[in-house]
């Protein structure tokens, strides 16, 4: 494994400090605030680790409180909301400074068989036929704040190939569409509850900027305030996080300085294994 995806594996394995208490950790980052994707993957853990092994998640609810200091641990405390014979229910506040930064709901359920279909897969340029996210950031990193190019430059988990990558310089506006393969950058465990909490930590990537592409906007101006509000994600089958997985992203509404966005993240050969909806803070500072 690289450093990256080994450090990524290290963040999610939460230290236990009582029944139904544990703690996460943030990696060194010059970032103000903790990356979403993060919280709602060591929350996701920390479900887990009062789970019955039977079941697993297949839905999960999220609501960001407040931004997370990314330089004091995460406390975790799992409410064991229910145990049913089919499914598991438990609810995960994540805390810091004494008061609640974000909290998940979370429901988990043995293997059974049921009807099945789902809408194909978008008709996309496959990943190996795409630059690769650093050779993108690469030929930009002289024109951006030493802040930024240093955050561009830094190795990472997770490996994102856009097909209609928007330029971080100089927007233009676009439609609400945005399609984006990912994968991890180097082998994972054959572990599925890990593979769900990598996929989480990956859900919150890229999807809410898709609410600004019509607006012709980027973060890196400095002049978006952009932050996740809440998250929810389906599991539909097993997710592999070393293999391409495209994530289909649209967004059918923004007002109120909030952004709505759904994504629907598929297997390469075309099989439908999660969807995600979220709604963020999009602000923009036009002076």
């Amino acid at each position: 494994m690289t450093d990256a995806v080994e450090d990524l594996i290290s963040l999610l394995d939460l230290e236990v400090i009582e029944q139904n208490l544990f703690r996460g950790h943030n990696p060194e980052v010059t970032w103000q605030r903790v990356f979403g994707g993060q919280v709602i993957a060591q929350a996701l853990v920390a479900a887990y680790r009062t789970v019955p092994d039977d079941r697993i998640c297949h839905s999960l609810h999220a609501y960001f409180i407040r931004p997370g200091d990314p330089h004091i641990p995460i406390l975790y405390e799992v409410d064991r909301a229910r145990d049913g014979r089919s499914f598991t229910t438990r609810r995960v506040v994540a805390i810091q400074h004494g008061k609640q930064i974000f909290n998940l709901a979370a429901s988990f359920q043995i293997q059974e068989d049921g009807f099945e279909h789902q809408i194909d897969m978008p008709d996309v340029a496959m990943p190996e036929a795409l630059p690769t996210d650093r050779e993108r950031r690469e030929k930009i990193a002289d024109k951006l704040p030493e802040a930024i190019a240093t955050h561009f430059a830094r190795p990472r988990p997770i490996e994102i190939r856009p097909v209609n990558p928007q330029d971080f310089i100089n927007p233009q506006k676009a439609e609400p569409f945005q399609d984006v393969w990912m994968r991890a950058t180097s082998p994972v465990p054959d572990d599925i509850r890990l593979n769900q909490a990598m996929l989480a930590y990956a859900s919150d990537m890229t999807l809410l900027d898709t609410c600004s592409r019509p607006h012709g906007v980027s973060w890196v101006s400095g002049k978006l305030q952009s932050a996740s509000l809440d998250h929810a994600l389906w599991f539909h089958h097993p997710v592999k996080m070393d293999d391409w997985l495209l994530y289909a992203q649209d967004a059918p509404s923004a007002q109120g300085a909030r952004g709505f966005n759904r994504g629907s993240i598929y297997t390469r050969e075309g099989k439908l294994v999660a969807s995600v909806a979220q709604e963020g803070l999009v602000r923009y500072h036009d002076d």
